[in-house]
């Protein structure tokens, strides 16, 4: 059984490389434009189109894992900024003030065609930021390719005054919550092996 991760990101591959288990990558070529304003609906739905359509492109002897994390103040939904001005945008408007960090997960046993579901949301606290400092983040470059424009495991940690929830899900893929579901279609990230008793 080949454990696939529908995902390029670095911080989901690096993530998942912490655990003795073997997998590949595949990145989702899934379309990412649904037309939903809801941002957990939004986040399960991506997740559950990558992981499908990547199951169209592997062996059916396959356990595909797929996420998408977004940025949410309220119904205010923040993606990855498309340039220096978006990137500005979004961290003004995270400034001295709560936000959630939603990633819908999906795991997906092409053999036995079962797939599970679920997200994970963490509070975000983010200091108040002056202009120059968010100027000054956005020339690191950090922010282009992370969801609110900020990455909480690099130069934007410093923003970060607090957290309600799973670390890893501001980094992108919550592990804890993975390994529950990881469970259920027999792979132990404990022991790195896949079992089915």
């Amino acid at each position: 059984m080949k454990i696939i991760l529908a995902s390029s990101s670095p911080r989901r591959i690096e993530i998942l490389r912490k655990f003795n288990i073997n997998f590949e990558v595949i990145p989702s070529n899934f379309e990412e434009n649904l037309n939903i304003n809801n941002p957990l609906v939004l986040s399960i739905e991506l997740a559950r189109g990558k992981a499908l359509e990547v199951s169209n492109r592997v062996d059916r002897k396959s356990i595909i894992i797929s996420a998408d994390t977004i940025v949410a103040k309220g119904q205010k939904i923040f993606g990855k900024p498309k340039d220096e001005k978006d990137a500005y945008y979004m961290l003004k408007e995270l400034s001295g003030s709560t936000h959630e960090v939603i990633t819908g997960i999906c795991v997906y046993d092409v053999f036995r065609n079962f797939l599970i579901c679920d997200y994970e949301i963490t509070k975000v606290v983010f200091k108040e930021l002056t202009d120059f400092e968010i100027n000054d983040y956005i020339k690191t470059k950090e922010p282009f390719d992370k969801a609110g424009a900020y990455g909480i495991q690099g130069i934007g940690g410093l923003f970060v005054k607090k957290i309600d929830g799973c670390f890893y899900n501001v980094v992108g893929l919550p592990i804890y919550k993975l390994n529950l579901m990881l469970r259920e279609v027999g792979v132990n990230l404990l022991r790195g092996s896949v079992d089915f008793e």
